[in-house]
C-alpha cells in the first residue's frame, strides 16, 4: 500500500499543476489494486478532500457565472453517469474517450486563440458529457480541462472554477456510488491517508505553480489531456 499511497500523492500533485484534478490519474493508479467499482468509490471519496483543499488555497480565483453555466449540467451528468454505470462496457467508452481528447486536445494546441462565447452551448454541453464521464469511468476532469482551456481564463480561476464544479460532481457521485454498493467497509482505512495525501499534493502543486506563466499552464493543461488520451487508447488497444 505505499507504492499506491506515493503514486496517489503524484497523481494530485500533477492533478493540481495540470488545473482539474487527480482523478484522470488517480483512476489508473487506483485500478492496479483494486476493481473497478472498488475504484470509483475510492475515487469519489478521495476527491472530496481534493477539491476542498482547492477550493480553499485557490478561492479567490472562482468565476461565479462560469460555475452555473457549466456546473450544473455537469452534476445533471454525473447523476445519470453513475447511475448508468451499473450497465455500460467501461472499456468501449473508455477508448472513444481516449480518441476524442487526443483530437480535441491538438485541435485546441494549434488553434490557440479559439475562444467560444461562454452563452454559448458549448460551455453546458461540455459540463454535462464531464459529468457524465465522471459518473461512468471515474473521472471527467480530462472533459472540463479542455472545455475550461479554451477560455480566457487564469491559473487561479480555472483551478478554482474546476474544483469547485468537481466538488459539486463528487458529492453527486458519492451518494449514487454508496446506494449502488461501490463504497466498501473493508476500503474505508484507506480514506485517512488520502485525505492527508489530497491536501498535500494540492499545496505542492501550488507552489510548483508559482514557477509556471499563464501561457505555459494552458499548454501543460493540453499536453496532459493528450497524454491521457493517448494512455486510453493503448490501455484498449
Amino acid at each position: 500500500m505505499v507504492l499506491f499511497f506515493v503514486l496517489a500523492l503524484l497523481a494530485e500533485i500533477i492533478g493540481t499543476i495540470g488545473g482539474f484534478g487527480s482523478s484522470v490519474f488517480f483512476v489508473p493508479v487506483a485500478s492496479l489494486f483494486f476493481d473497478f467499482h472498488s475504484v470509483l468509490g475510492i475515487t469519489a471519496v478521495f476527491h472530496l478532500s481534493s477539491n476542498a483543499s482547492k477550493i480553499y488555497l485557490f478561492k479567490k480565483g472562482v468565476d461565479k457565472k462560469l460555475l452555473i453555466r457549466f456546473g450544473i449540467p455537469s452534476i445533471v451528468g454525473v447523476i445519470i453517469g453513475a447511475l448508468a454505470s451499473n450497465y455500460i462496457n467501461a472499456e468501449k467508452l473508455e477508448f472513444s474517450l481516449g480518441v476524442f481528447l487526443v483530437i480535441l486536445a491538438v485541435v485546441l494546441l494549434v488553434f490557440r486563440n479559439f475562444k467560444p462565447d461562454i452563452s454559448s452551448l458549448i460551455i453546458p454541453g461540455s459540463g454535462a458529457v464531464s459529468g457524465l464521464t465522471a459518473g461512468l469511468l471515474g473521472t471527467g476532469g480530462a472533459v472540463r480541462g479542455l472545455a475550461l482551456s479554451s477560455l480566457a481564463l487564469g491559473k487561479d480561476s480555472f483551478i478554482a472554477t474546476s474544483a469547485i464544479i468537481d466538488m459539486g460532481i463528487d458529492l453527486s457521485r458519492t451518494v449514487v456510488y454508496g446506494f449502488n454498493g461501490y463504497i466498501h467497509k473493508h476500503d474505508l482505512y484507506l480514506i485517512p491517508g488520502l485525505i492527508v495525501i489530497g491536501f498535500a499534493g494540492t499545496y505542492a502543486g501550488r507552489f510548483l505553480l508559482k514557477y509556471v506563466s499563464e501561457a505555459m499552464f494552458k499548454n501543460i493543461v493540453l499536453l496532459l489531456v493528450a497524454a491521457i488520451g493517448i494512455s486510453l487508447i493503448i490501455q484498449k488497444l
